[in-house]
């Protein structure tokens, strides 16, 4: 038998709160089947078995906060029976009238369903996410059907109850808020399932781990950093003629398309190389300046924004960088991006026109100290030669950190963006 551990977490993350059971007791797994997800603040991670077996018990339940390294449950040898129950060792619990006095549990007590324990399970009884459920929309836990892996009550099974779940919840129920709907505490939900029906109807919905960090962090940016955002504009006309005229023959070599992504970030990586401050970061009172170039690109995800880091950009051709970007959007979506992934980045670009902005003012993703903002490409009159056209525009956006970045500096990095944009031979040329 071997224990089944939650992975180490990075140095920054603390606690994490499992998510979802993939096995039950008694069930057969192999090597390499995902076990349980982790959520931490930053990615959800898969605990994996490392070699064939039998899932013996589990320490932990759905929505409970875990440490890096604690045990999450056991692993027998393939063949081996399911870990007794404390019913099963111990005899039944008895209750407080039965006993004449006070009723005594055990720890593991909690997760028995009232079939096993011969009695309705209590609220202290639950895990921690299943209280919060339970407290919030009035239920009887009694009333509860459990799904759990022994038998308990799981966070999905209250939430399913308290949106009627087709059980008769009892008169608790009723003082229920109209209209008033819970989700899990481990997953935002999507579009469309956040709007919940009914008139002037509400749904409380807890931040997940990763939700609840981007605000701290962001929050934390413009309490610390001096931001500042500069704008220009660039016409996308000659590089949207070098993707149209080299598309095909691109395809065909490299198996991916060119897209305009990559060409901002070859053209962010000589601004980067032209002004290292805008690389730069701050450690206390010292400046910090990179000889390398981790470029983040922000990635919209059903979990949250999440800043995938394409790692020493200056070695990277066009090709190279548009598979990792795929690579990457396909991870996030999946979630199955790691902390390695989107540690570090000494600068970032976040792409708003992709969802029809025409304009924003990004923060910075600290430690770094700018992030630039592309934006939708529109038609627009512009004057050209001295004649007005019609040319596809686009806006862009800077923000830096004006404690070490000057606006002389940052509104001369973003016109050297601008220009090789605008004239993109130059800048595979190197010129």
């Amino acid at each position: 038998m071997a224990d089944i551990k939650v992975p180490v977490f990075s140095e920054s993350v603390s606690e994490g709160t499992l998510l979802t059971w993939h096995k039950k007791p008694g069930e057969a797994v192999k090597r390499g089947e995902v076990l349980a997800e982790i959520e931490t603040d930053k990615v959800v991670l898969e605990v994996t078995a490392q070699a064939d077996g039998v899932l013996q018990s589990v320490a932990k339940n759905e929505g409970d906060t875990v440490l890096s390294e604690e045990v999450l449950g056991v692993l027998g040898d393939a063949g081996s029976a399911p870990a007794p129950t404390a019913e099963e060792t111990s005899g039944p619990i008895p209750d407080e009238a039965s006993a004449g006095g006070t009723a005594v549990h055990p720890d593991s007590a909690g997760t028995q369903p009232a079939a096993q324990t011969g009695g309705a399970p209590r609220r202290e009884d639950l895990s921690p996410a299943v209280r919060k459920v339970v407290a919030e929309n009035n239920l009887n836990p009694a009333q509860i059907p459990a799904s759990g892996p022994r038998g308990n009550i799981t966070k999905q099974d209250a939430v399913t109850a308290a949106q009627g779940g087709g059980t008769d919840q009892g008169p608790q129920a009723a003082s229920a808020p109209a209209g008033v709907q819970a989700a899990p505490a481990s997953a935002a939900p999507s579009s469309a399932s956040a709007v919940p029906s009914g008139p002037r109807a509400e749904q409380r919905v807890p931040m997940t781990r990763i939700r609840a960090r981007i605000a701290e962090r962001l929050k934390e940016v413009q309490n610390t950093a001096a931001l500042l955002t500069t704008f220009n504009e660039v016409n996308m006309q000659p590089s949207m003629d070098l993707r149209k005229k080299y598309q095909d023959q691109f395809v065909a070599k490299h198996g991916v398309k060119l897209g305009f992504m990559s060409l901002f970030v070859r053209a962010a990586t000589e601004a980067l190389k032209a002004f290292p401050l805008v690389n730069a970061s701050i450690d206390g009172k010292d400046i910090v300046y990179h000889g390398f170039y981790d470029i983040g690109i922000a990635v919209a995800s059903d979990r949250g924004l999440v800043v995938p880091i394409l790692r020493d950009t200056e070695q990277m051709s066009l090709a190279t960088i548009e598979k990792e970007i795929a690579a990457f959007a396909g991870k996030a979506r999946n979630g199955k991006l790691t902390m390695e992934d989107m540690s570090g980045g000494t600068f970032s670009i976040t792409n708003g026109g992709t969802f029809g902005s025409m304009m924003s003012t990004p923060i910075i993703n600290a430690p770094q100290s700018a992030i630039l903002g592309m934006h939708n490409i529109i038609e627009r009159p512009i004057a050209q030669n001295g004649q007005v056209v019609i040319a596809p525009m686009m806006y862009l956006a800077l923000s830096y950190d004006h404690r070490i970045i000057d606006g002389k500096e940052a509104v001369q990095f973003l016109v050297m963006i601008k220009n090789l944009l605008e004239d993109p031979a130059r800048m595979l040329l190197e010129l």
